[in-house]
């Protein structure tokens, strides 16, 4: 991420975003942690606040919860009534027995500055085949690698180290992963294990995918993906 061009596509991928009705909380946690990693004015710290229901979650939604928590912490901030909100709803070491709420829910608790190992253990003991999934199994490593940053352990480390390996191994010639959200769960993941130098191509094959308008999506543009994009680009900036 150094010449021109690039920061060119950036700039207008951004102004491509800013000029979208951005409604759901998925949409606008994206958009907010892209602003935050570029470290640009930040108008949907605001949008997303005013989103939140008055228990502290979005939606009365795991997903939806976890998604604003983590992208808040971008930029400093943790709501308590949140906190408590997603914790009350985990079941013995779980959340709905769902790989994806888990791993959303861990990461969002990790970002927020809670440890939540029993959480984790039952992502570590539960992997399965039905799990090994490109996006799946990066949304785990994120998890994990956040929790186990937190408390300062390696306690999950090797697992990691092997699913971030497996994950390469799924890598297409041309640096993608097929789908372009798939594609940025990988990288993100990826550079919390830290193979920055195995997604090189991968960044490149991001940039080479940009629509004309800045956008990005598998076939029409997309919100999501856009932002999604953009966080990458500046994660792999910043690693």
């Amino acid at each position: 991420m150094s010449n021109n061009l690039e920061f060119d596509i950036v700039e207008n991928s951004f102004e491509w975003l800013s000029a979208q009705r951005i409604q759901s909380v998925k949409g606008l946690s994206s958009t907010l942690s892209a602003h935050a990693l570029w470290e640009l004015p930040n108008p949907y710290i605001t949008r997303l606040i005013l989103e939140q229901d008055n228990d502290g979650s979005w939606n009365s939604s795991i997903r939806d919860t976890a998604r604003a928590c983590s992208a808040l912490s971008t930029e400093g901030i943790v709501f308590t009534a949140s906190a408590r909100w997603l914790l009350a709803r985990k079941k013995e070491n779980f959340w709905n027995r769902d790989v994806y709420d888990t791993a959303y829910a861990l990461a969002a608790l990790a970002d927020m500055g809670i440890q939540d190992k029993d959480g984790c253990d039952w992502l570590f003991e539960n992997y399965c085949p039905a799990w090994e999934q490109v996006g799946t199994t990066s949304l785990i490593i994120t998890a994990l690698k956040k929790q186990d940053s937190l408390a300062k352990t390696r306690t999950f480390e090797t697992f990691i180290q092997e699913k971030a390996r497996w994950i390469l191994s799924k890598k297409r010639l041309d640096g993608g992963w097929i789908h372009i959200s798939t594609s940025n769960l990988a990288i993100q993941a990826l550079l919390l294990a830290g193979f920055k130098d195995d997604v090189e191509d991968s960044v490149h094959w991001l940039l080479e995918n940009v629509h004309e308008n800045g956008a990005w999506g598998n076939k029409d543009d997309d919100i999501n993906a856009t932002a999604l994009t953009l966080s990458t680009l500046g994660f792999y900036k910043k690693t």
